[in-house]
């Protein structure tokens, strides 16, 4: 049996995903939801380890777009995270916070890009960018780790104060190459 392996994109790569987690939480963040993500395991600790974050698994990336929509109706803020694979599957349910006017972030990590192995992964990796713009959803790169706290700032800022749907699109390159690695 194979897996995926994660050969680390240096000694700042290992870092960022606490800025982020920092970052959510100073914007009041107490909500987050995902599908299992490797390239986010260690900001889904992060916020599981904190008892002030309600996190919740989803089954596929649009119900999270309805987690956060709840979320603000009841006054909490939210995040999704997901992986680019996912924006594909949450096409028709980004009509809901563009019509609803309500705030909507997401943190979504890419695949497709630098250094893919997987052929299946290049196609929504290349198309997420053009999916989310055309449904009106403001995007931001996440490219250095030394300003993933900055970014994310930035992006919840931009979402929850001025009532935007905002993407933060992670560089694949940030994450690090993945490979097959034999199983056990």
């Amino acid at each position: 049996m194979t897996a995926p392996s994660t050969d680390a994109a240096g000694d700042a790569g290992t870092e960022w995903p606490l800025a982020v987690y920092r970052a959510l939480r100073e914007a009041g963040v107490t909500q987050a939801s995902y599908v299992p993500d490797a390239g986010h395991a260690r900001l889904i600790r992060a916020l599981h380890d904190d008892t002030d974050v309600r996190t919740t698994v989803l089954t596929t990336e649009e119900e999270g777009i309805a987690l956060a929509a709840g979320a603000w109706l009841g006054g909490d803020r939210a995040v999704l995270l997901m992986q680019s694979s996912g924006v594909g599957n949450c096409i028709n349910m980004l009509s809901l916070p563009a019509t609803c006017r309500f705030p909507f972030l997401t943190l979504v990590t890419m695949r497709g890009e630098w250094a893919e192995f997987n052929p299946w992964q290049i196609p929504m990796g290349l198309g997420t960018p053009a999916t989310l713009g055309a449904m009106g959803v403001t995007l931001l790169r996440l490219e250095r780790p030394e300003e993933a706290g900055e970014v994310v700032a930035a992006a919840a800022n931009l979402a929850f104060d001025g009532d935007q749907q905002v993407a933060v699109l992670i560089s694949q390159r940030m994450l690090g190459r993945k490979k097959w690695v034999e199983g056990k």
